[in-house]
């Protein structure tokens, strides 16, 4: 890796994250990209994500690889007292703590928000687990696919598809890490201002509720409304990357003219000029006709036709594309997304691109995906623990330092 200084607007600032899967080091590596020192606090055993194949090494799994860049490991067992309180030397000197762990389970262990807060009153505190502590939900176990389900999201692929079911990414955990990191930032913008940490939480079912229903909460945004919810447009039945004569594409008319244009372009004039095209609540309750029109009319031309039509007409269109047509994409190559660096231990390796760009503090890639207790010694020296304490907890097994 490069060993570059940290350059971006979140430089200076120390993470302690005990998050483990997807979510919390999905937001952390963000933290870290953007230049923040980031503790990757793991069990004895690592991370349950080391060991997700396929992988060069045991214990470096190419998800792991993907959303643990720009942190250090530190392996300790927090159940052995010397440990948890290697662990609260280290927490009085961050800025940010992020666990995953189930509200009660930190607590049990002497490290629920007030014993950090009784350290270190400046600390931001986040709890990012699957249910508010304040509803009768609190401490249920929880991971993607049951927020999925109890959000209501695969109840819309039910409406739309005739089945419920998952979307094809981990789509939970990862819009609560971008909800994490945003309420940190905040509470980090807080601090600024007042001087104190605050405890934060994110839960993934609020979360996804939240995320979900700007647009499907419908009907029922009013309280003595019909109470339908469901945004139609996204749920009609024709909506879908549609066939050409030699693939796939998708394209989206959306504004009167536009949809007045393509309907010229294919020959349907009649429609074009129709009233219910062209007044915005008429077209939105005749969308689904609309893109029955699209569906049937698609395959008439190829996908470069149609590419071409769409770009001289001004309509929204692209190829339906795969990873491995994304590896070789002109856009993502020229702005460097698939940035392809040496790691220590893994040799070359090609990484998911941050695509957030700062004017002048930019982010960067500075440490490769940690070993399991890689820098446990040295974060425990930063922590100010003497070389005979740090000896007997790796004695004793309590903390592991990878060799």
């Amino acid at each position: 890796m490069t060993g570059e200084a940290a350059t971006g607007p979140l430089a200076g600032i120390r993470v302690l994250d005990l998050t483990s899967v997807l979510l919390g080091p999905y937001a952390t590596q963000i933290m870290g990209d953007m230049g923040a020192d980031v503790i990757k606090v793991e069990s004895l055993e690592g991370d349950v994500t080391r060991n997700v194949t396929p992988f060069r090494t045991p214990g470096m799994g190419t998800v792991f690889l993907n959303v643990n860049r720009n942190k250090r490991s530190l392996s300790m067992d927090l159940k052995n007292t010397g440990a948890r309180d290697a662990l609260l030397k280290l927490a009085r000197h961050a800025d940010v703590l992020v666990s995953s762990v189930r509200p009660a389970a930190m607590r049990r262990l002497g490290l629920g928000y007030d014993d950090l807060k009784a350290i270190n009153p400046k600390l931001i505190y986040c709890g990012a687990y699957g249910f508010s502590e304040q509803g009768p939900y609190a401490g249920r176990p929880a991971y993607d696919d049951i927020i999925q389900a109890a959000c209501g999201l695969a109840d819309y692929h039910d409406r739309a598809d005739g089945a419920p079911a998952y979307s094809r990414t981990v789509i939970a955990d990862k819009v609560t890490g971008l909800m994490c990191l945003s309420a940190i930032s905040m509470a980090l913008v807080a601090r600024e201002r007042s001087g104190a940490g605050q405890f934060v939480e994110v839960p993934m079912f609020e979360s996804l509720v939240a995320f979900l229903h700007p647009e499907h909460l419908q009907g029922a945004t009013f309280p003595d409304g019909d109470g339908r919810t469901g945004y139609d447009r996204v749920l009609a039945p024709h909506r879908k990357p549609y066939r050409t004569r030699d693939g796939h594409v998708a394209l989206l008319p959306y504004t009167a003219r536009q949809w007045s244009d393509y309907l010229r372009a294919i020959g349907r004039e009649e429609i074009a000029a129709a009233t219910w095209v062209n007044d915005p609540a008429e077209r939105s309750r005749n969308v689904g006709k609309l893109y029955r029109i699209v569906a049937e009319a698609t395959p008439a031309r190829t996908t470069a036709e149609w590419l071409a039509l769409f770009a001289e007409i001004d309509v929204p269109a692209m190829p339906v594309m795969g990873t491995e047509d994304l590896l070789k994409d002109p856009h993502l190559d020229e702005i460097g997304f698939w940035p392809l660096f040496r790691h220590p231990s893994e040799g070359e390796i090609r990484m998911v691109g941050q695509p957030i760009r700062y004017g002048s503090t930019p982010a960067s890639y500075r440490l490769g995906a940690p070993r399991l207790g890689e820098h446990s010694r040295e974060i425990l020296v930063e922590g100010g623990l003497a070389a005979t304490e740090i000896d007997s907890l790796l004695s004793s097994g309590a903390v592991f330092q990878s060799s």
